[in-house]
């Protein structure tokens, strides 16, 4: 692994390490025994900081220095965790994420302009410590020359002479890496860079007597040693754990230096110490258990390609990879491919009427639907994770605006696409904003109404036929209908006296540039933003509707597929076109019966309404003169779909439609045929939306007489 690889793993797992500092610090309000997550925390900032070290970034380093150093005297109680500290260590994160992407951007010295940003928050970090207490470490410690070996030093000029500060130990560090170290692409000079964050090193000497002689000497190999004087408050595994990941790679000893006990005494600048460095000296068991690794495994992978786990290391470590999700996409694409393809074998095998042909292709279908199935479970990904991100909004919004409101998240198990989740973010986003700023009424009201003081919002997520439902949902003052309705017949959305469902009247909220908010706020009231919300959820083949009662609460829900690349389809035929429609949105298939001039029929007792799907797209006006009916089931409505031939399952591969297509009614996308023939997905959500506006237009009565379907 080269160090670009090695910078990029670094990245990625340090924007990780962000999310992980945030949650944790979102979580020690309301938690009980807030002692792991203090201490995941600053395992989190500690990491950051060791493999920032590696990559001589060091302006990061002595940012996270001072944030750790706070977070280390909460660990051992000398600083009280407050709401005040938390928010603050929180910028102090965004502000490390901002330098994290400083890098990926190219900038691997100090911005002045990021460094500005920081001052202010150094400054409140530096309140938080004792005032006059000298340092845990300093990020920019010295490396002080070495002397001859055996040479002697006067106590006056003897930096080993003073006594260490307040608080710190002294240390001699024996440290002998091995030839291959540089081989595995590690620098040794980093680590005591690295080194100089934990401790304030006091001398270096560099010991050479394994050079061999020039003509045996191996460009690519380390011949040697150091001894290192240092002093530190950190304890010995501490210490040791800089060099964590070349401990396979080096020989190390640590042991208390002696410090002359009256000034002006010569001394030994490695008195006590033996010039050959002894076998390595492992950390005592409760030591040990305290360590905590200074670079992610984009380091380990640096200092040992290939390595085997340590032992006690969890077995999950090595059974996960990274992949280039640009990778995991053509894979997908590519399983597109051979459905196709494999369809089209199919066709042939059946036109061949061969048996031996038609057995081995049916099994090379099933096999290549384990493949897909298989392929798009790799893309499928937690949506906790987007869950989580809320957490941060709804603590600095409800800061921002007064109002005292808890986020509550429930289903972030639930998974579905990568895609998908990456595009619903910013949609979600807008959803809770508004719910805290419009839905949670101010403290003084919820008393008044008798309600909590602090209020709610709820993100859930669920699967429900084929697709995936979040909610946002909110305990707050609910919709105002009457408002809504009037706002709309004041803009001409809605004509007087014409009769709307609650349903319809809280969709028109999702119009372009329709707001009831009385005032405007830094994050709503200008009536933009709900229509980009529903765009952007039917633009990912989803759907979204609101549910209201005034003083109590909204909630929105959104329906979304659970995949945009590949699905389980069922063909139906109507004249010479062919259409696609998900199959887990099909409850089931009857024959078409039914009076002329009736758009709805009786499915076994209830109503069921129905399009034609000949009228629909004017594909004619003969009728087919066996006509069926496809029975669309999706969020809690069902509605008939009037075909012609029903053929069959078909695996379907999603192809967008052009731009000239996208806004055509009732189609989401598009699918090729074994033939080679296109065929259109029909957009279940509007077929139903269509139906049963029809229905509602008709004014059909609920006794009307409908033939039976049996």
């Amino acid at each position: 692994m080269d160090m670009q690889e090695a910078l990029h793993i670094f990245l990625a797992e340090s924007r990780e390490l962000l999310q992980d500092m945030e949650a944790s610090l979102l979580a020690l309000p309301a938690a009980d025994e807030p002692a792991e997550l203090i201490n995941a925390v600053f395992r989190a900032a500690h990491t950051i900081k060791g493999s920032s070290g590696l990559f001589n970034l060091h302006h990061i380093v002595a940012f996270t220095h001072v944030a750790e150093s706070v977070l280390d005297r909460v660990r051992d109680g000398r600083v009280a965790l407050d709401a005040p500290l938390v928010a603050l260590l929180l910028s102090c994160g965004d502000h490390i994420g901002a330098l994290i992407e400083g890098v990926a951007a190219g900038q691997t010295e100090a911005d002045p302009a990021l460094a500005a940003q920081g001052l202010p928050l150094l400054d409140r970090l530096r309140a938080h410590l004792d005032a006059g207490a000298a340092p845990t470490a300093s990020a920019a410690s010295p490396v002080v020359p070495s002397a001859a070996p055996g040479a002697s030093a006067h106590a006056a000029d003897d930096p080993l002479a003073a006594a260490p500060a307040d608080g710190l130990r002294a240390w001699q560090l024996s440290l002998r890496f091995g030839p291959e170290v540089l081989r595995n692409g590690m620098d040794p000079l980093s680590f005591i860079q690295f080194l100089g964050t934990l401790a304030q090193i006091r001398h270096v000497q560099v010991l050479a007597d394994a050079l061999p002689s020039a003509p045996e000497m191996d460009p690519e190999a380390c011949y040697l040693a150091y001894e290192i004087a240092l002093d530190s408050a950190a304890d010995p595994a501490t210490i040791e754990g800089a060099f964590e990941f070349v401990r396979d790679d080096c020989e190390l000893r640590l042991v208390p230096r002696t410090v002359p006990a009256a000034a002006g005494a010569d001394t030994d600048a490695l008195a006590g110490v033996q010039p050959s460095v002894p076998a390595p000296v492992a950390p005592s068991a409760a030591a040990a258990s305290k360590v905590t690794a200074p670079a992610t495994s984009a380091v380990a992978a640096l200092a040992k390609p290939g390595a085997v786990p340590k032992p006690g290391a969890p077995a999950q470590e090595v059974r996960s990879i990274r992949i280039d999700a640009d990778k995991l996409d053509q894979l997908i694409n590519l399983v597109g491919e051979l459905i196709i393809v494999g369809a089209g074998v199919n066709l042939i095998a059946r036109r061949a009427n061969i048996a031996d042909l038609q057995e081995h292709t049916s099994k090379l279908s099933s096999l290549v639907e384990e493949v897909r199935d298989s392929a798009l479970q790799l893309r499928m990904v937690k949506i906790g994770a987007t869950f989580s991100r809320f957490q941060r909004v709804v603590h600095d919004v409800s800061r921002d605006i007064g109002k005292d409101i808890a986020l509550v998240i429930q289903g972030e198990d639930t998974e579905l696409d990568k895609t998908v989740v990456e595009k619903i973010g910013d949609p979600l986003m807008h959803l809770v904003r508004n719910a805290m700023d419009h839905g949670i009424e101010s403290a003084e009201l919820r008393l008044a109404r008798g309600k909590p003081v602090q209020g709610t919002v709820t993100l859930n997520a669920f699967h429900d036929s084929g697709s995936i439902v979040i909610t946002v949902e909110d305990d707050g003052g609910g919709l105002p209908r009457e408002r809504i309705l009037a706002k709309a017949i004041e803009r001409g959305l809605v004509e007087p006296g014409h009769h709307l469902s609650d349903s319809e009247v809280y969709g028109l909220i999702f119009e372009p540039g329709f707001s009831t908010a009385e005032a405007v706020t830094n994050l709503s009231g200008r009536g933009v933003g709900m229509d980009v919300v529903k765009r952007n959820i039917t633009s990912l083949r989803g759907s979204v509707s609101v549910n209201s009662q005034e003083g109590q609460g909204t909630t929105v829900t959104v329906r979304l597929p659970l995949t945009l690349a590949i699905i389980d389809g069922f063909l139906v035929q109507v004249d010479d076109s062919v259409f696609a429609i998900p199959l887990d949105m099909i409850e089931e298939c009857v024959a078409f019966s039914a009076e002329p001039g009736h758009n709805y029929t009786n499915l076994r007792g209830q109503v069921l309404p129905f399009i034609r799907l000949r009228e629909l797209f004017e594909l004619g006006t003969v009728a087919h003169k066996r006509e069926n009916i496809v029975v669309l089931q999706h969020g809690g409505q069902r509605v008939g779909l009037v075909v012609d031939t029903l053929l069959g399952e078909f695996q379907t591969v999603i192809k967008p439609l052009g731009k000239l297509f996208n806004q055509v009614r009732c189609i989401s996308g598009s699918t090729i045929l074994g033939s080679g023939e296109v065929a259109l997905i029909l957009d279940v959500p509007a077929l139903i939306q269509q139906a049963v506006q029809d229905t509602q237009r008709r004014q059909v009565a609920p006794h009307s007489s409908v033939p039976v379907l049996a």
